[in-house]
């Protein structure tokens, strides 16, 4: 049988998620496994968190990219590189981080339109 919580526990448990990651922390987005970083993007604080849903980007946010290659995954750091969250998957749209396309040259503005991270 499936471990199902309430709202308020998941609330509370990607608050913790979101408290251990500070007030500089990054997102990174890569190729698969995090071979190469193709961009890195400061979160600050690292958004909000509602009913049981961490909002790490809302809306459209642009960072450089550092190298080229096809995004395939992203991680969540502190600013110390201490990892918060891996496995995050990456697309065009019903993925935890949404860009505007999947192949990045570097130097090439990344958009990334939405990230969010739901607790099962």
């Amino acid at each position: 049988m499936a471990v199902t919580y309430t709202t308020a526990v998941k609330t509370s448990r990607m608050q913790a998620v979101l408290t251990a990651l500070g007030a500089s922390g990054k997102l990174e987005i890569g190729t698969a496994g995090m071979g190469t970083i193709l961009a890195t993007i400061a979160l600050g604080a690292g958004g909000s968190v509602t009913s049981g849903v961490w909002t790490i980007i809302s809306g459209a946010t642009n960072a450089t990219a550092s190298a080229g290659g096809t995004a395939a995954a992203a991680r969540i750091r502190t600013s110390g590189n201490t990892d918060i969250v891996t496995g995050l998957t990456v697309g065009l749209s019903a993925s935890d981080i949404n860009l505007d396309s999947l192949s990045i040259t570097a130097g090439q503005t990344v958009t990334i339109n939405s990230a969010t991270i739901t607790h099962a």
